[in-house]
């Protein structure tokens, strides 16, 4: 007698686990190619789509449905379970990645949709049409919510993105095994090839999910130049630290976040220009920075009392605190008493009416690549920024390059400017980056710094004055600020670092 309330509960776990890997892909483009809101834009299109050339398809079946229900269950396991390791391997080491993405995206969309008119149709003889309708599609829509519910709270901080792509699989498989029981009346002749099928596509996959680790290591060592020595996805992103012949490397989904070997250039110019205009600071600001070396070059200052530093993610200010190689580096910045850390997002952060008065702040952001880091940089987020300061206060941001990002280096300017700041902006030449460009800003006029600490490896006051000449193929053009509700800095990053794209 077969069972409805059990179909029901397939069509559940065939809609979350569906969602789960489209969601997996879309994080995996986003990593490693950026652009997110465009990669996941396409990516849900083409598996919506898809799914409806597999419902289309679904009408040429009419013969051993059950049957063949249970093999599609199958090819979703081992497609869907294997799709974030075999992306993460076609990155590494195909140049036609973006064909493999959007090819196992439209796959196991056409599967998915498959499966579920098969199941309306085992289904109708036994349950009343609208009833029928109205119930898969109930559960069809929830798991599509436990989906999103559980990626990024759940399955991805604990996870990762390999073993959660396994682990679903496994869930299909095991599903699969399942319904050889629950369909049994529906199925013709012997049971056992099928069961045979579902565990050996279970034995393979838990083979897989032991060895996550290796696969997604031996994925990475195709992107990095230099042998890794950690890696491991946070709630927030992917962090690789490499180690090679001129020091390490933080990577941050995929993209260098700073070398050990010339950080101190980009730091010194960071930190020191703000600094030097600030009479004995005491209290000091950091926003992201979380690996310490921007506190280490603020500790030089013997009248700093207190610095806060906010940062979202944990896992980055722990490795600051814990992980030897950092915290050689920035020489213990992050287990100074004065250094107070919040694990936080700085925009709700600043939003808050008690943030207590900063003689200084140095805002240390990723490059502006979404919309949750693009409103860091919003005229919004600026005038909360400047509350949080003494009337004297100056602040510096960074700016990505004023020489491959010309408009996106520009734009943050413009806001500045545009939220009632005075703007000084500058540039380092950083061999790992190139050409970068940061912005100095203060509510009151002020003049280009001169003087800046003693042994210093890169900063003099010569060096200093030089920062602020910009050549004519970086200066300034006209563009439109960044506002929270049409963040067009955004726009302007994604389309001017797609142009360098290997």
């Amino acid at each position: 007698m077969l069972r409805p309330s059990l179909l029901y509960i397939n069509v559940l776990i065939i809609a979350t686990c569906g969602l789960i890997y489209e969601l997996l892909a879309g994080t995996l483009a986003s990593y490693v190619l950026g652009d997110s809101v465009t990669q996941f834009s396409l990516i849900i299109g083409i598996y919506l789509s898809s799914m409806g050339v597999g419902a289309w398809l679904s009408g040429f079946l009419d013969k051993n449905l059950a049957r063949t229900f249970i093999d599609i269950e199958l090819a979703v396991a081992i497609v869907g379970g294997l799709s974030a390791p075999i992306l993460f391997m076609s990155f590494a080491y195909l140049d036609w990645f973006r064909i493999v993405l959007y090819g196992m995206v439209f796959l196991i969309g056409a599967l998915v949709g498959l499966e579920l008119p098969l199941l309306m149709r085992l289904l109708k003889e036994n349950v009343e049409f609208k009833k029928l309708v109205a119930r898969v599609l109930t559960f069809d829509y929830m798991g599509a919510l436990i989906a999103s519910l559980l990626f990024p709270i759940v399955f991805v901080p604990k996870l990762g993105l390999v073993r959660t792509s396994i682990f679903f699989g496994l869930f299909n498989a095991c599903v699969a095994l399942w319904g050889t029981s629950i369909l049994k009346p529906l199925i013709p002749g012997r049971v056992t090839g099928l069961r045979i099928r579902a565990v050996c596509v279970i034995g393979l996959l838990l083979v897989a999910f032991v060895n996550a680790k290796k696969l997604t290591r031996w994925a990475e060592e195709g992107l990095y130049d230099d042998p890794i020595v950690f890696a491991k996805s946070s709630r927030y992103q992917r962090i690789v630290v490499t180690r090679g012949s001129t020091g390490f490397k933080l990577f941050l989904n995929g993209n260098l976040q700073f070398a050990s070997h010339d950080e101190y250039r980009y730091h010194e110019g960071l930190v020191h220009p703000t600094m030097s205009l600030t009479r004995n600071p005491k209290r000091v600001l950091i926003l992201g920075g979380g690996d310490g070396l921007a506190a280490r070059e603020v500790l030089r200052y013997p009248s700093v009392e207190h610095i806060t530093l906010v940062d979202l993610d944990p896992m980055i200010t722990d490795l600051g605190r814990t992980f030897p190689l950092f915290v050689k580096l920035n020489k213990g910045s992050m287990r100074d008493p004065r250094v107070h850390v919040i694990n936080q997002d700085a925009f709700v952060w600043l939003n808050k009416a008690d943030v207590a008065k900063f003689d200084a702040a140095i805002v240390d952001f990723p490059d502006p690549n979404t919309f949750s880091l693009g409103k860091l940089y919003t005229r919004r987020f600026y005038r909360m920024l400047r509350a949080a300061l003494t009337p004297e206060a100056p602040f510096v941001v960074q700016s990505t390059s004023p020489l491959y990002a010309r408009e996106s280096f520009w734009c943050i300017v413009s806001t500045l400017e545009a939220s009632g700041l005075h703007v000084r902006p500058y540039k380092v030449n950083v061999p790992s980056f190139g050409i970068w460009g940061f912005s100095l800003a203060r509510g009151l006029r002020f003049k280009i710094p001169q003087s800046v600490p003693d042994k210093l490896r890169f900063l003099n006051p010569e060096t200093m004055r030089g920062l602020f000449a910009f050549p004519a193929d970086m200066a300034r053009i006209d563009v439109e600020i960044n506002r929270l509700n049409d963040q067009r800095l955004v726009r302007y990053y994604e389309s001017e670092w797609r142009r360098w794209e290997r």
